[in-house]
């Protein structure tokens, strides 16, 4: 079975310019994408959202479609799959699900969007996405 591997924010964005066949998938319930914000070109499916917050089971299927769509000349399971959520604990758990259903090239962003809290319990001082200031915008 193909490895998961872990990227730095700066990393995943460079290899989503430089790859032709990669796409970043933005994995945070609704809420979080539109309110708190997302990188620019990302594509929007949950890993696990509200009203319930139980694991998305057409996550995987969901993922499929959208390589399907998006990748026409490929097989949709060998493009490159970037994950990220918050601080990387969701989108390590969700790459690991795309891993087990087949697809061969999957990285998750380890520090996430928000990156971890510091010792005020704030986001986005530490690490993430938005610290390393790459292209990010909000509803």
């Amino acid at each position: 079975m193909p490895e998961l591997h872990d990227l730095s924010p700066t990393a995943a964005y460079d290899l989503l310019q430089t790859t032709p066949h990669s796409i970043l998938v933005d994995i945070r319930s609704a809420m979080e994408y539109l309110f708190v914000g997302h990188p620019v070109g990302s594509v929007h499916i949950a890993w696990i959202d509200e009203p319930d917050w139980d694991i998305n089971p057409h996550f995987a299927s969901e993922v499929e479609q959208l390589l399907t769509s998006r990748f026409q000349e490929l097989p949709p399971k060998a493009a490159q799959v970037v994950l990220i959520c918050r601080s990387g604990k969701r989108s390590r758990e969700a790459a690991s699900a795309l891993l087990e259903a087949g697809f061969q090239h999957v990285m998750h962003i380890d520090e996430g969007f928000e990156g971890e809290r510091d010792n005020q319990h704030h986001r986005g001082t530490l690490g993430g996405w938005r610290f390393h200031g790459l292209p990010w915008e909000q509803c």
